[in-house]
């Protein structure tokens, strides 16, 4: 899926129980694609929907063994039926997004392509731990049916992402001394506290640390216990690995915010909106000061 320029939208959600906590459908005004989140104890409920009779592209998320976030994706021409199949073998999923067609138009052939590429794009964003393995092959698709379902493709990866679930969506860098959507290149900011060499990139989401950053393996005693064992856990995950007396970041991770982050290359508490810093010595809390005073 090639990079999306944004665009405003209009996006309903629909409670068909009445329940925030139960299903719920997404769609975007102006196309002609609903998705489905359906909590897995309602899946006998989402079986008594017309929708679950149809050809369909889903979406199993759930948490791996190892903690890290999970998805399979799939395509079936009776969603509903094979939903059931992974609730009896499949245990690692609590929520199913099902994508279908308003105008019940899609086959095999769309739903095949389009499980297919939608494992290339959750591969590329590196999100989710997937389950698929090698299952998906690229199908032999015409062209224009391939460009539709890259449209309806698109149209799924912001449906999904505005109901929390950003697989197929890749992690946006900002400038936040910038404007977002202007096209300022992020700036890159650096972390070398206590020995510590670390960069990162400002994002939409958060902070996104970069591969090769150093932090310290021996955590300090103010470092929370939730924060130690998710330090555990990106060595679990194969994010981070312990050289030495070294934490080194083996892939790029992102972290909900700039003290998070620090907190988990320092092993120990921070702020670290004042700690993560330009080449020229700006904080992440003067960026955004200067951002809001432009």
């Amino acid at each position: 899926m090639s990079p999306r320029t944004p665009l405003p939208q209009t996006i309903q959600i629909y409670l068909p129980q009445g329940d925030p906590a139960g299903i719920r459908m997404a769609e975007i005004t102006t196309r002609t694609v609903r998705v489905f989140e359906v909590p897995r104890p309602l899946l006998r409920d989402f079986r008594d929907m017309p929708e679950s009779k149809q050809v369909a592209i889903y979406f199993l998320f759930g948490s791996s063994s190892s903690g890290l976030p999970s998805c399979y994706i799939g395509q079936s021409g009776s969603v509903g039926d094979r939903l059931k199949q992974h609730s009896d073998k499949k245990d690692f999923w609590d929520r199913a997004l099902v994508a279908v067609s308003l105008t019940n138009a899609w086959t095999n052939t769309h739903t095949g392509y389009m499980e297919w590429q939608a494992i290339q794009n959750a591969t590329q964003a590196g999100r989710y731990e997937l389950h698929n393995g090698n299952e998906a092959s690229n199908p032999h698709t015409p062209p224009p049916l391939e460009s539709d379902c890259r449209e309806y493709l698109e149209t799924i990866s912001v449906l999904l992402t505005t109901l929390g679930y950003p697989a197929l969506e890749p992690v946006r860098e900002i400038s936040l001394a910038g404007t977002l959507g202007r096209g300022s290149a992020a700036e890159t900011l650096f972390f070398r506290e206590s020995g510590t060499d670390a960069r990162a990139r400002p994002t939409t989401e958060g902070l996104l640390v970069l591969v090769g950053s150093v932090g310290k393996a021996i955590a300090r005693p103010s470092l929370s216990a939730s924060l130690a064992r998710r330090r555990v856990a990106l060595v679990e995950q194969g994010i981070a690995e312990v050289r030495g007396e070294d934490y080194v970041f083996v892939k790029d991770h992102l972290f909900s915010s700039p003290s998070t982050a620090g907190a988990i290359v320092l092993g120990g508490n921070i702020n670290g909106r004042i700690t993560w810093k330009t080449a020229d010595g700006r904080t992440f809390q003067q960026l955004e000061d200067q951002a809001l005073s432009a």
